[in-house]
């Protein structure tokens, strides 16, 4: 059952963006775009929080030393600037754009890491090759990223929380508002589609795809 907090982010959420899609003038805009972000804080905190702590804890190590409000405030700032132009039509496409952007705010910063520490250790000898032993060959990771992205909307969104980001089921129906049965099945039917799809592949490169949530 979804908590009765999260039903009333949902339903101001949506009426937020129903006011943006009809809302004449900057000005306008620009109230209604923080009206909106700030009625959706709590839920944006709690995506960065999980993808920056499960999927990349070293920027929050030295020296980066990230925390979950300085990535929610630069993804607040992308917001801003992007949904003047581009206006999502419900809850879902909202926070699947804040996902992407947070993983692109994320990515970005781990870019610079990595060129920041060849810089300092000035030895492209010492720099790990990115084909090491335990990396996918470039060929099938492609194969599994293009094939992911091939799933159907509601079943790529569930594997993308559930096996990419590391929630819990109870985490991911939280979420995306739906019981844990429900995720189950998603993404059941998902790696069912990513199973007959990348058949062919080594069975350790499917395992990685498949593995079992914790």
């Amino acid at each position: 059952m979804i908590p009765q907090d999260e039903a009333c982010t949902t339903a101001a959420v949506q009426r937020h963006l129903a006011d943006l899609a009809g809302a004449g003038g900057e000005s306008a805009v620009d109230q209604i775009l923080r009206d909106l972000l700030a009625r959706a804080v709590g839920r944006l905190q709690l995506l960065c929080g999980t993808l920056l702590f499960r999927q990349y804890p070293r920027l929050t190590q030295p020296p980066l030393n990230l925390q979950t409000d300085e990535l929610l405030s630069s993804v607040v700032e992308r917001l801003l600037k992007l949904l003047r132009d581009i206006h999502p039509t419900n809850v879902r496409q909202f926070f699947a754009l804040a996902n992407q952007h947070m993983r692109w705010e994320l990515n970005d910063l781990a870019r610079r890491l990595d060129a920041q520490n060849a810089v300092l250790i000035g030895n492209a000898e010492l720099i790990p090759s990115p084909e090491s032993s335990g990396s996918l060959p470039t060929e099938n990771l492609v194969r599994i990223l293009m094939a992911i992205e091939a799933l159907p909307d509601e079943q790529r969104e569930v594997f993308n929380l559930v096996r990419i980001q590391g929630m819990t089921h109870g985490e991911a129906a939280e979420i995306l508002e739906v019981s844990e049965k429900t995720i189950q099945r998603k993404l059941a039917a998902g790696l069912l589609r990513l199973s007959q799809q990348l058949g062919n592949l080594r069975p350790d490169f499917q395992e990685r795809v498949a593995q079992p949530s914790s």
